[in-house]
């Protein structure tokens, strides 16, 4: 850009302090003033309301809310006096950074416009007009032109009601505040800010205090607990990836076995753990693993066991009888995917390794599960995120318990043996006003 700055016109140069020029010299009234009336309005609202949203994100608020005796007719009354909250103005001027951000993207686009135009005078081409240049959505730019559905629907479905019930807000931010990104950095934010169950919002104020409420995770009687609740996530989502995935891959072999009778009614048995509601599955099996449930009644009865299994009550038994659950939820689906990939293999291969003599398990270990893998590697990468933000499984069928009192635990939550991340979230959130 600083070479177009050099080399280009006046039109060109003045286009760098005023939005479309070269686009409005050239003709492009459309496009110019489409330029032009954007930079009005973002100078418009970075003077109104930028400045001051992001003094507020800076400051997070200056003022508490409280109460103040009023006196009416003679009569004291205690009313609430309003005061700053810290969450909308931290949301606020979050908006009014990515505000900023889109205003800066408009602006490149303007200078390279300014740009094309100057290449296309410098080459003696014509300069088109919008009209020619919206038809180029259908021929040279028509990955842009399938994007305008999608935006049609973003802006009708998303913005719009998003716009009419915030209206506390100019519609400059408006525009903005449908990103996904936002409630994204919010959250980001908040985790450098001291709010917490005795700084709710808008009760009270909350301040940034950087890395503080990191080192009080990484310390301490916390760390203990953080480290022990990440290691059984991490192995959560792993034990509970691999085990589906594989073993839904076998099944799928065995049911794909040549010779195998009544192929669709053992389909159709293992498909209906999907056909049920999963917490109606879960609720089942966690009265169904209870110390007092059928299973240890039945064992009992045969004398199999003198008393009840702790399937849900110790850590050790509690942790294997999650997998196992979720074995039961989960390898259905991976048993259906592998299945519709196992149908559509190339027999060619396979045929050809019999002949060669190699055994069902080399055929497996060399041609089929490599190829199924590499299908499915997309597949397991979203069944492992899944996993670590698998809700259901743990919290349906022991609540994240049983409960340790070495655990670190506070007011608003209690962890236990069996939580993982996403439940103490939840316990948190929960009990935070």
């Amino acid at each position: 850009m600083r070479q177009v700055f050099k080399e280009g016109t006046w039109d060109v140069k003045l286009s760098f302090l005023v939005m479309g020029m070269a686009n409005l010299v050239n003709k492009q009234f459309t496009k110019g003033l489409l330029f032009l009336l954007s930079e009005i309005a973002f100078l418009a609202a970075f003077v109104i309301q930028i400045i001051p949203a992001l003094q507020g994100m800076i400051s997070l608020g200056t003022k508490e809310q409280g109460e103040a005796v009023k006196e009416v007719n003679g009569v004291k009354l205690t009313v609430q006096v309003a005061g700053d909250n810290s969450m909308f103005l931290l949301i606020f001027g979050l908006a009014s950074l990515i505000f900023c951000a889109v205003f800066v993207y408009i602006y490149w686009c303007n200078l390279k416009s300014a740009r094309h135009l100057m290449a296309l005078k410098q080459s003696g081409r014509k300069v088109p007009n919008f009209i020619e240049d919206f038809k180029t959505l259908a021929d040279g730019r028509f990955h842009m032109g399938l994007m305008t559905v999608p935006l049609i629907g973003v802006l009708f479905f998303t913005i719009l009601p998003l716009i009419y019930m915030l209206k506390v807000f100019s519609m400059a931010l408006h525009l903005v505040l449908f990103f996904t990104i936002l409630p994204l950095i919010y959250m980001v934010c908040l985790a450098f800010t001291n709010f917490d169950h005795n700084h709710p919002a808008p009760k009270s104020l909350f301040d940034w205090v950087g890395f503080a409420t990191f080192g009080q995770v990484l310390e301490g009687r916390m760390a203990g607990t953080f480290f022990l609740l990440l290691t059984w996530t991490l192995i959560w989502a792993v034990a509970a990836t691999a085990t589906t995935f594989f073993f839904g891959i076998v099944l799928a072999l065995l049911i794909n076995t040549k010779g195998l009778k009544f192929k669709k009614v053992w389909l159709t048995l293992f498909v209906i753990t999907i056909a049920v509601p999963q917490f109606v599955s879960l609720l089942l099996m966690r009265n169904f693993l209870n110390d007092d449930g059928p299973l240890n009644g039945v064992l009992q009865t045969f004398h199999i066991t003198n008393g009840p299994l702790p399937f849900l009550t110790d850590p050790l038994w509690a942790k294997f009888s999650i997998i196992f659950v979720n074995m039961w939820i989960g390898i259905p689906f991976t048993m259906l995917v592998a299945t519709g990939i196992i149908m559509n293999f190339p027999t060619e291969q396979i045929e050809a390794a019999e002949i060669d003599g190699a055994s069902k398990f080399q055929i497996f270990k060399n041609i089929t599960f490599p190829q199924i893998l590499l299908i499915m590697t997309p597949s397991l990468i979203q069944q492992f995120i899944g996993n670590i933000n698998n809700f259901n499984v743990i919290y349906f069928l022991t609540g994240g318990g049983p409960t340790n009192s070495d655990y670190y635990g506070s007011i608003i939550s209690v962890v236990g043996k069996t939580t993982v991340g996403i439940i103490e979230l939840f316990e948190c959130t929960q009990k935070v006003p």
